[in-house]
């Protein structure tokens, strides 16, 4: 099984364009990539979907909107 890229989640959300809750976001990521699709990023790899959105929270790749959140291209980096 392949892994898939952080930020192909960031995208996601930000063709969403509406703010999720944790476990709003891991099920649309479930749906949109399988329930046993693992990610990576830049310095992680191996991970779920759940462990994914605890990775991105912790590296402040959200911005908060009251109770949700959602991302903004910025917090993708580009390479």
């Amino acid at each position: 099984m392949s892994s898939i890229h952080g930020h192909e989640v960031l995208q996601m959300m930000l063709a969403a364009e509406t703010p999720f809750t944790t476990e709003q976001l891991i099920t649309a990521i479930n749906i949109r990539f399988g329930n046993d699709a693992r990610f990576h990023t830049c310095s992680a790899s191996d991970m779920t979907a759940a462990m994914l959105v605890q990775f991105l929270a912790r590296k402040g790749k959200f911005v908060p909107q009251g109770e949700h959140f959602t991302t903004h291209a910025s917090k993708i980096c580009q390479h």
